[in-house]
């Protein structure tokens, strides 16, 4: 501690930096307007202002070095007003200024005349009177600047008039000096003044300060309001320069004196319970300022509740945003309005499976602050969450907001759209004799798609034709079967080959297998050797037995699915081709077992899929959809010689 000083705490300096904390009648003054305007400065005023002091309504007298006694036919109030309109700086401010550096006495040492060594020397506001150890040391070091500007210029002391050896050069070099260094380059107010927190000067920001003392522009703003109320200038007009900061908090910073452990964060409505006016200050004691007085039944939000032992003052916010302080006792809560009304509304009530939408709800009346509870009609369809939904699967389903009595609530239908995004088709490449028929199933993923229309095209009608799946082989070619989702631009293809043999071929096959088209099933699953099922063809043409990996099967090999019988002519070219299903053998191995459970299983969880013939020897039902847990059910018991599979 020096002198009865300390540094300030960064606690403090938020404090007093916060414009916020002094919107008040009387700390405002520290952001009023300190250049001269003729529109509303007077020299009336200044007289107002020195009102109480021993400059009011007073010639001026000083002594010179030398000890003579002049005696000035000018006024304080003249000099002052003199020395505004030559430095550019409200007279107000230079009288509020020489009340807050040298009191009410024409006495005080910085312009008496008569401190030693400094004879006939005036520095009416205290400039250059920085702190020193000496008796009389702050005091000495504004009269030496008074005396020979304390190593200025010649060109600055000239401006400045120094020396200050007469009370009118002392008043108008030192409202040139506060003007030009301080007023008139954007410190245009004592909180500037102190907080250096403009850059219209062009150089580094917060060092340029006309005060030390945090403190200094609230405790002036008080001397300057006194003064414009008992001289009647309050309803005058006055001008104020108030500085907004980007990225400010919330609320304004809170004193240093304040314990912010008294006081425990809240959002609650309450009200003045009193008989007259409530004050709302600017601390939780009656020592601090009065921000404002409000109504009874006025409402406001308490955003601290105070804690504190013994008196307890609640933090609040009023609706114009003003933030204070009012002793607890006088608040009540505002009771909270029931709900009488809710409506529901959505931008779009049909939503995207694994989309989200927020539901719109307009509760009346707004204020009311009652629990809604969010509900879904079909959880599998739509879920709900605080108003948000997300698709789920598609289908339909009923929103409702309800009050948690359920006497008030509304509802709001929402469908779910599935979009298409895969089709699977259970044969890929199919071969034909002309005049022939095969059915070909298409399979719509996801399974809850929304429209699982198929269309089908045939890229040229003149090979071959289709019709719901149906494909009816005319002439000989290749050509290409799409199956098409409607609305969506998801296709599947299926390759088609029509052939036509001579007609001295001869093919039979024995009336226990089935043909359709290039397939052949129906086959007994304890008879799967190429010799046994040679028996069952008679055709003069030459057959060629190979498994799913076109390896070539010998006569004591097993045909499984996916195994081919390749018919060729006397060239050895091959003039058809038959593809051999065993529904329940998903592998081509010509076993039903666990393997074929597993593998099934790995499709349904989407961890392998299953594709072509296998896809549709997986499906043991027959009826074209895509492999279930039914399927593997079947399976299971044709192991366990419960119930085989029909072939």
């Amino acid at each position: 501690m020096i002198n009865g000083w300390v540094n300030a705490s960064k606690r403090a300096v938020e404090y007093t930096m916060d414009p916020r904390n002094f919107l008040n009648s009387v700390r405002i003054f520290q952001f009023e307007k300190l250049s001269y305007d003729p529109n509303t400065n007077s020299k009336e005023g200044v007289e107002k202002i020195l009102y109480g002091t021993e400059f009011y309504n007073r010639s001026v007298s000083y002594r010179t070095h030398t000890g003579q006694v002049i005696n000035m036919q000018e006024k304080y109030s003249d000099l002052i007003w003199d020395s505004a309109i030559y430095s550019g700086v409200s007279p107000y401010h230079l009288a509020s200024r020489i009340k807050q550096e040298v009191g009410p006495f024409i006495t005080h040492n910085s312009i008496s005349g008569t401190v030693a060594g400094f004879e006939g020397y005036y520095n009416f506001y205290n400039i250059g009177a920085t702190s020193s150890t000496e008796p009389l040391g702050a005091i000495k070091n504004g009269l030496q600047f008074a005396k020979d500007g304390k190593g200025a210029s010649e060109e600055e002391k000239a401006n400045l008039l120094i020396p200050w050896d007469n009370p009118q050069k002392a008043i108008k070099g030192g409202a040139v000096f506060i003007g030009s260094s301080y007023i008139l380059v954007g410190q245009n107010n004592l909180y500037l003044q102190k907080f250096d927190v403009n850059d219209d000067r062009g150089t580094n920001l917060f060092w340029h300060q006309y005060m030390t003392n945090c403190l200094a522009p609230y405790s002036e703003s008080s001397g300057i309001h006194k003064a414009y109320s008992s001289n009647g200038m309050l309803n005058s007009s006055i001008r104020f320069i108030i500085p907004i900061y980007e990225n400010m908090p919330q609320y304004m910073t809170e004193s240093p004196n304040i314990n912010e452990s008294d006081y425990v964060a809240d959002n609650t409505k309450m009200y003045a319970d009193v008989t007259g006016n409530l004050n709302v200050r600017t601390g939780p004691s009656t020592s601090y300022e009065v921000l404002t007085g409000i109504d009874r039944n006025r409402v406001l939000t308490r955003i601290k509740k105070g804690v504190q032992n013994g008196e307890r003052w609640d933090k609040v916010e009023l609706d114009n945003g003003m933030v204070g302080y009012v002793f607890q006792s006088y608040l009540k809560e505002v009771p909270k309005p029931s709900i009488t009304n809710i409506k529901l509304s959505i931008d779009n009530p049909t939503i995207q499976k694994g989309s989200t939408q927020a539901i719109k709800i307009e509760i009346t009346p707004q204020q009311a602050q009652e629990e809604i509870i969010w509900e879904t009609s079909n959880e599998n369809i739509v879920s709900v969450d605080n108003g948000t939904i997300t698709g789920l699967t598609s289908g339909k389903a009923r929103i409702t907001a309800r009050t948690i009595d359920g006497r008030i609530s509304d509802s709001i239908e929402i469908t779910v759209y599935s979009k298409v995004i895969n089709i699977i088709l259970d044969k890929q490449n199919v071969t034909l004799l002309k005049g022939n028929k095969i059915t070909i199933s298409a399979n719509i993923l996801p399974e809850d798609a929304t429209n699982k229309k198929v269309l089908w095209i045939s890229e040229n009608e003149n090979i071959a034709s289709v019709a719901n799946g149906v494909i009816t082989a005319n002439n000989e070619g290749i050509t290409n079967i799409i199956a098409k989702a409607e609305n969506e631009d998801i296709k599947a293809i299926c390759k088609v080959e029509v052939k036509q043999l001579s007609q001295d071929v001869i093919l039979e096959f024995d009336e226990d297998l089935t043909i359709e088209a290039d397939e052949i099933s129906n086959l007994n699953i304890e008879k799967l050797t190429v010799a046994e099922i040679k028996e069952k063809i008679n055709t003069n043409l030459t057959m060629e037995f190979c498994n799913y990996k076109n390896e070539t099967l010998d006569e004591e090999n097993k045909i499984g699915t996916g195994s081919k019988l390749r018919l060729k002519n006397e060239l050895g070219e091959v003039v058809y081709e038959y593809t051999f299903i065993i529904y329940g053998d998903v592998n081509g191995d010509g076993e039903i077992n666990s393997l074929d459970v597993l593998i099934i299983q790995k499709h349904i969880l989407e961890i392998k899929q299953i594709t072509d013939i296998f896809l549709k020897s997986a499906n043991t039902s027959k009826n074209g959809e895509l492999p279930s847990s039914l399927d593997v059910l079947k399976i299971q018991k044709h192991i366990l010689e419960i119930k085989y599979i029909t072939q």
